[in-house]
């Protein structure tokens, strides 16, 4: 059922900013996943919630329990540093894979899909008003407004899409008829999510993706904005269209990771922004960070044509896999507060893992990761990109060693 209009009297005020440390000498070819999460959230009295369902719209007022400010606290705290893959070049046209960003800080590896582990930093109960808290009364994301890239309903995998990275095992660079096999198990999503322009990606997977597919694509380094672009526009006059185009994103996750503060992300948003109306691009221009960042930064909200945020509830170790789906939209509404209602939220980045490490209530398995996505494909499947296509071998195992095991195809 797809819920619409929400309407929540639930004021979000951030903490102390964090800014992560920047990354040391030498750390050019690490991924950096830090999370910072002290949030002050104030929940009112009640929550006003329009819901369109199959008898029209409804609106309900919930009392909310207690109208005191309530500190969120971490239930943990951890960073990862992932190496590239293997033979990966550091140029954004020709195989880049991790680059000292502009700002002098280390870049995240394109090649390493942003880790699930920047997905939760509290408890589901203490997150966001009652009324969130079960999908048939729940806002969704789609109950606010949103660019020409956010429209568009879930195919029949139940999603608004699934993210991709094209690596081997060793970390090599996939060619493009395996891409294409790739896709062609990935059928049911109709946008397809790249991180960045390596590997010939955005030429072999225009190449291989269906005529019905659009996809969402990355501009990782924000010191190679300029050959991102050409990488990007040289792909789309060969073998596609600007209108296969859905959304573009410049950086990810670099407030979450300490890359950079939000004044620089705004920056680097502008300047992708330039370059891409210049290539003939007039789509969504978007830097994609964690729920967390957001809530505790909401200068991010200015800057993003709609909030792309990544979010796990596995990280929640309050939350159950067949609660996921209602954790997920109760950070779809934390962040749509943060941004006083003005922009709309999309879920960029949102999976469980097969296997690994058992983190209080979050237990990874096969079967549990088909519980969790089903329940975020019910419940907010139409706002969420699905995290990820296949199992990423050639990551580190990780925090609670689940990081390779994200993959919603792969067969284990």
């Amino acid at each position: 059922m797809r819920l619409t209009n929400l309407i929540a009297t639930t004021s979000m005020i951030a903490g102390a900013a964090f800014a992560a440390p920047a990354a040391a000498p030498g750390e050019g070819h690490q991924h950096h996943k830090d999370r910072r999460a002290l949030v002050t959230n104030t929940i009112m009295e009640k929550v006003t919630v329009a819901i369109t369902g199959a008898q029209g719209p409804t609106t309900l007022t919930q009392p909310v329990s207690g109208s005191s400010v309530t500190p969120i606290t971490p239930s943990d705290s951890y960073s990862r540093a992932a190496p590239l893959p293997t033979g990966v070049e550091a140029n954004a046209g020709s195989g880049s894979s991790a680059a000292p960003s502009s700002s002098g800080s280390s870049a995240p590896s394109s090649s390493a899909a942003p880790s699930s582990a920047s997905g939760s930093s509290s408890s589901s109960s203490s997150q966001a008003p009652s009324s969130a808290s079960s999908s048939s009364s729940a806002p969704s994301a789609s109950s606010t407004g949103g660019g020409s890239g956010t429209s568009g309903n879930a195919g029949s995998s139940g999603f608004k899409g699934i993210t991709y990275t094209p690596y081997n095992s060793d970390g090599s660079c996939k060619s493009s008829s395996q891409v294409k096999s790739d896709l062609e198990q990935l059928s049911g999503y109709p946008v397809l999510r790249l991180y960045g322009t390596d590997c010939d990606q955005v030429a072999n997977v225009f190449q291989g993706k269906s005529d019905s597919q659009k996809v969402f694509l990355g501009i990782y380094y924000v010191d190679q904005i300029s050959q991102s672009v050409q990488t990007i526009s040289d792909a789309v006059e060969k073998y596609g269209s600007w209108d296969d185009v859905v959304t573009i994103s410049v950086g990810n996750e670099l407030v979450n990771g300490g890359q950079a503060v939000p004044s620089q992300v705004g920056k680097y948003i502008d300047e992708g922004r330039s370059q891409l109306k210049s290539a003939g691009y007039n789509g969504d221009v978007v830097s994609v960070d964690t729920f967390i960042a957001v809530i505790n930064n909401p200068e991010l909200c200015k800057y993003s044509d709609y909030m792309a945020v990544n979010a796990h509830a596995f990280f929640d170790k309050a939350t159950p896999a067949e609660k996921a789906g209602s954790w997920l939209l109760q950070q779809i509404q934390r962040v749509y507060e943060a941004c006083n209602g003005e922009k709309k939220v999309i879920v960029v980045e949102s999976g469980w893992p097969s296997q690994g490490q058992t983190y209080g209530s979050a237990v990874p398995s096969k079967s549990n990761q088909k519980a969790a996505i089903e329940d975020i494909a019910k419940v907010c499947g139409d706002d969420t990109y699905a995290f990820t296509a296949f199992n990423d071998m050639w990551k580190p195992d990780g925090e609670y060693g689940v990081e390779k095991w994200f993959g919603i195809e792969s067969s284990d």
